[in-house]
C-alpha cells in the first residue's frame, strides 16, 4: 500500500522537476531573443518563429505553457521590452514596475 503511494509521489516529483527544466529552456530562449533584439533588432521575430515551430510548441507544452497565439504575442512583447528574464523575475523589478504604473495612473 505505502509503496504505491511512495511511487506516485516520486513520479509526481520527477514530473515537476522536468516541467521546471523545460521552463528554464523557455527562459533561456527568451534571453537569447532579447540578446538578438539588442544586437540585430529582430528578437521578437526570432522568438515568434521559435514558439510557432514544432520544437518550440513541444518545449512550451512540456513547460506547462499553452502554445497559442496569445502566448506568442506575449513572448514577443516581453522581448520588445528588453528586460532580461533574471531581472524581470526579481522582486526589485516588480516593485519598480508597480511604482511606474502608479505614477502613470496619477
Amino acid at each position: 500500500m505505502f509503496d504505491y503511494v511512495d511511487q506516485v509521489a516520486l513520479t509526481n516529483d520527477q514530473g515537476a522537476r522536468a516541467q521546471k527544466l523545460f521552463a528554464a529552456v523557455v527562459l533561456a530562449a527568451l534571453d537569447d531573443a532579447i540578446a538578438d533584439d539588442k544586437k540585430y533588432g529582430n528578437g521578437a521575430e526570432v522568438i515568434a518563429r521559435w514558439a510557432r515551430s514544432r520544437d518550440g510548441r513541444e518545449v512550451l507544452m512540456c513547460a506547462g505553457i499553452d502554445p497559442n497565439e496569445r502566448c506568442v504575442n506575449g513572448m514577443m512583447e516581453f522581448v520588445r521590452r528588453g528586460v532580461r528574464t533574471s531581472v524581470a523575475l526579481s522582486r526589485e523589478e516588480s516593485e519598480r514596475q508597480a511604482h511606474r504604473a502608479e505614477a502613470e495612473a496619477a
